[in-house]
């Protein structure tokens, strides 16, 4: 008799392109907008920070960030709906920090809806402020929405 066990428990681990399907079953479920999984392979491609966070083996967030020139950009940061408010973005958030220091970066930027408070509120419990806004930056079911730009001096 033989038995496989199975990794159990959380983790965060590099996102591959095998994951794709799993990221964009998120997504879609996550935003009216979602991302396609053509920019999701490109950031892949081109060597962004592409991360995933498991439970019991099965993706429940993940995040993208690209960092240049001493500059930390998030650009997607997801947590599959039915596992937020359990802390699971606040831990990617950190995973991110860590990633950036890592990387030199001495700050850590990202955009998010003004709509968008839980996040906000995350956001700022972390230490980010908000440092400027671009206009019509999002698609939205009436025409655009703004984004308020976040940062944090790491």
């Amino acid at each position: 008799m033989s038995a496989i066990l199975k990794q159990s428990g959380s983790r965060f681990r590099p996102l591959s392109l095998d994951d794709l399907d799993a990221v964009m079953a998120i997504e879609k479920r996550a935003y009216k907008f979602p991302w396609s999984v053509s920019i999701f392979s490109d950031c892949l491609r081109v060597g962004y920070c592409c991360w995933a966070y498991e439970k019991d083996n099965q993706i429940i967030g993940y995040g993208v960030m690209s960092v240049a020139a001493g500059e930390a950009h998030i650009l997607n940061l997801t947590v599959q709906p039915e596992s937020r408010r359990r802390g699971i973005g606040k831990k990617l958030m950190q995973q991110f920090i860590q990633l950036a220091r890592q990387h030199d970066a001495d700050v850590l930027m990202l955009e998010v809806r003004p709509s968008n408070v839980a996040a906000i509120s995350l956001y700022a419990g972390l230490g980010f402020n908000e440092i400027s806004a671009r206009k019509d930056y999002y698609p939205a079911e009436a025409g655009r929405e703004d984004a308020l730009i976040l940062a944090l001096n790491i």
